[in-house]
């Protein structure tokens, strides 16, 4: 069976386009050319941190993504799924925050729970008010 450049397998020719050589060009146009021509990028949103940044400055996951694409580089999807959950895990947790936000969120209501109870006063600066200006 024959594949086109970027492995996938190509179709097979009809007995009406046998002898015409655009339409076997056209069927030898494997998939990845179909989807270049087309414009679509499905590997775009998985490395959309490693693309090159302005000013040269990497993005704020970029060392996680990093580490979770060279632990699954050539070991395929279901071995990497299992063997690179930790890395994943970090660069999922890197661009969504929900551990951090989980966490702001217990010690907001925490600060609440003992201004309420009259054992904390938070700073004038952190109620708004400020120093009188000369």
């Amino acid at each position: 069976m024959q594949t086109s450049r970027c492995g996938h397998p190509l179709r097979q020719a009809s007995a009406s386009l046998a002898g015409r050589p655009e339409a076997e060009a056209r069927r030898r146009q494997g998939h990845c050319e179909g989807k270049k021509r087309l414009g679509i990028n499905l590997d775009r949103h998985l490395t959309i941190q490693s693309a090159e940044q302005p000013y040269k400055i990497p993005s704020r996951c970029h060392a996680f993504e990093k580490e979770w694409i060279e632990c699954a580089h050539g070991i395929g999807n279901i071995r990497a799924q299992k063997e690179c959950k930790i890395e994943y895990d970090d660069f999922v947790e890197c661009l969504l925050r929900l551990k951090t936000m989980k966490r702001v969120n217990a010690i907001k209501k925490q600060r609440d729970k003992l201004i309420k109870e009259g054992k904390y006063t938070p700073p004038p600066h952190h109620l708004g008010q400020t120093d009188p200006r000369p």
